[in-house]
């Protein structure tokens, strides 16, 4: 048994997916189950953190996204490790690198976790993606409403990885061994600017979308609906950072799962649905 937490995020609901259509036993925790809209093979239990011991019986493999744990993580694992979890697949981030700012709330976020899963007793595998390409989901609204998508740094560029590229090096860091104490960094194949994704929305939708760049300071809620306020300020040094920058291109996702990483014109095409009215 694998159990998947945040099944209903968009790496979650791909590894669900994939886990399922691979016949291997799934129970994916999701805070709602009856909005859950999972694969019919997938046992879906609510995630009850005080109650973290029935959530694992059975299971020898757990797949961690932090976000979908806050601050029970040590006492996740505690009951995983119990329960008879011998190894966990985290969901980290890329910002975890030599040299990092490590007083970066998104840093600290996942360093924290990296190091309770090192502490915990438990095998693991660590996963580092860069950029989101689900991140584009951001502008989803404005793209909606019309053909100028208001945003920061037009010429930001990072290599935006698909969601379900992150899923099938999950999906295989829980099915194959070899993976235990692993670091797999993981981006998409190629640098696209900001304004860049945009553009290639657009053209998956047949339509002339343009990018038109707002003052950081002028930068807030309505731009950033998701984003923690104190989390703000970080990434919009982030995204400063990455103007005009090279970004980190690996090859981890080919090397892993024998299928070279999409780009993000393929991710545009497969999430069309999501910016049309």
């Amino acid at each position: 048994m694998i159990v998947v937490t945040g099944a209903t995020g968009n790496v979650g609901r791909a590894l669900v997916d994939r886990l399922v259509a691979a016949g291997r036993p799934v129970r994916a925790l999701t805070r709602d189950p009856h909005r859950a809209h999972l694969p019919e093979g997938a046992e879906v239990v609510r995630f009850q953190p005080d109650d973290p011991a029935a959530l694992f019986a059975g299971a020898t493999r757990l797949f961690l996204y932090v976000q979908a744990t806050g601050d029970r993580t040590a006492d996740l694992l505690a009951a995983a490790r119990a329960a008879g979890v011998r190894h966990v697949v985290l969901l980290s981030s890329a910002i975890i690198a030599e040299g990092a700012d490590e007083t970066h709330p998104i840093y600290v976020m996942h360093d924290t976790v990296e190091r309770a899963i090192r502490d915990s007793g438990l095998a693991w595998t660590f996963l580092r993606p860069g950029a989101f390409a689900t991140n584009a989901l951001q502008w989803a609204p404005q793209i909606r409403a019309g053909n100028t998508v208001r945003g920061v740094f037009a010429d930001a560029r990072s290599a935006p990885i698909h969601e379900d590229d992150i899923a099938a090096v999950a999906e295989r860091a829980l099915l194959d061994d070899g993976h235990e104490g692993a670091v797999h960094r993981l981006s998409g194949p190629e640098a696209v600017s900001s304004a860049g994704q945009v553009a290639a929305i657009g053209r998956a939708l047949g339509r002339a979308l343009t990018f038109e760049e707002v003052p950081p300071e002028q930068a807030g809620p309505e731009l950033f609906p998701h984003v923690p306020p104190h989390a703000l300020r970080g990434l919009l040094e982030t995204f400063r950072a990455a103007v005009g920058a090279t970004p980190e291109i690996t090859d981890t996702v080919e090397k892993i799962t024998g299928t070279p990483a999409r780009p993000f014109a393929q991710w545009a095409e497969d999430h069309k649905a999501d910016f049309r009215p």
